[in-house]
């Protein structure tokens, strides 16, 4: 039974320990990080020996947005331009179709991108260059146009981090952030997302929105994944973001069962830590 979840790995091969605990979970899927790279041969048996642990067509993801955040890169990759370079619909599509031929080569079919989040300003550097813009309408166009340059090249795209992560002051990697803006000033940054609500994946950010839900982040709270679904309107596969962040409190089993309670499809497990994946697994039923 394929199980509710993407992990990573820990290094450029696989263990016995993880061959051995892939093939009893059957996860969803895989996730690569640079860790897991170091050159395109290796990269693809890797990639091999992760599908050969399950017995079903595992999706295979990485985060390959461009500027910082890009797993595969030099020398053996172009380095390509943050989001905030692409800044019309040619170079956006054109950025998109590249990147996808070069996940495409490899065995990887979804990318953990275009990132829909409206920059805004006095927030956190986490977001930064890696925003299309900062207007929704700019946001929206240009990672249409990025999430249609992926597809042409067959890669699935994840539009991130829904309802939006722009207004966060701190780095949901180090701590929890909290946005106290209402629900007329969020619709700016929901619009992307309503506006790509078609896509077949979405990550969640870990932030709580006090308008929405004030005890709850958005990965954990059924208001705020109500709310992605009916009035962003998105009809796909929510995912959490990675579990293993700090914005995110309690036990790896009460992190999962939380976020599959609020009405996450998918989790997300990235640093390989054995013990923190079984935790995860053993509340997969």
């Amino acid at each position: 039974m394929i199980k509710p979840v993407i992990y990573g790995c820990l290094g450029t091969k696989l263990s016995d320990e993880e061959k051995d605990f892939f093939k009893r979970v059957q996860p969803f899927g895989f996730i690569i990080f640079a860790r897991n790279i170091e050159n395109p041969e290796q990269l693809k048996t890797l990639i091999a020996e992760l599908k050969s642990c399950v017995s079903h067509s595992p999706e295979i993801l990485i985060d390959q947005e461009g500027g910082r955040v890009q797993r595969m890169t030099a020398p053996h990759w172009p380095k390509y331009p943050p989001a905030q370079m692409l800044d019309t619909e040619e170079k956006a599509y054109e950025g998109g179709y590249k990147i996808g031929c070069d996940l495409a080569e490899m065995g990887i079919n979804v990318d953990c991108a275009p990132m829909l989040d409206v920059r805004h300003p006095d927030a956190d550097d986490i977001i930064g260059d890696r925003a299309f813009g900062t207007t929704p309408e700019n946001v929206a166009i240009l990672g249409k146009a990025f999430a249609k340059g992926l597809m042409k090249a067959g890669i699935k795209p994840v539009i991130k981090h829904i309802p939006g992560h722009g207004r966060a002051t701190c780095d949901s990697h180090l701590e929890l952030p909290r946005v106290c803006a209402n629900l007329e000033e969020l619709q700016t940054d929901f619009a992307p997302f309503r506006a790509l609500n078609d896509m077949p994946y979405a990550m969640t950010a870990h932030i709580i929105y006090e308008a929405i839900d004030a005890e709850n982040c958005a990965t954990e709270s059924a208001k705020v994944i109500d709310l992605i679904r009916k009035d962003i309107g998105f009809s796909g596969l929510i995912m959490s973001d990675d579990l293993s962040m700090k914005a995110l409190q309690g036990s790896f089993a009460e992190r999962a069962e939380k976020s599959l309670a609020a009405g996450c499809d998918l989790l997300l497990h990235c640093n390989g830590d054995m013990n923190e994946m079984e935790e995860i697994a053993s509340v997969l039923v």
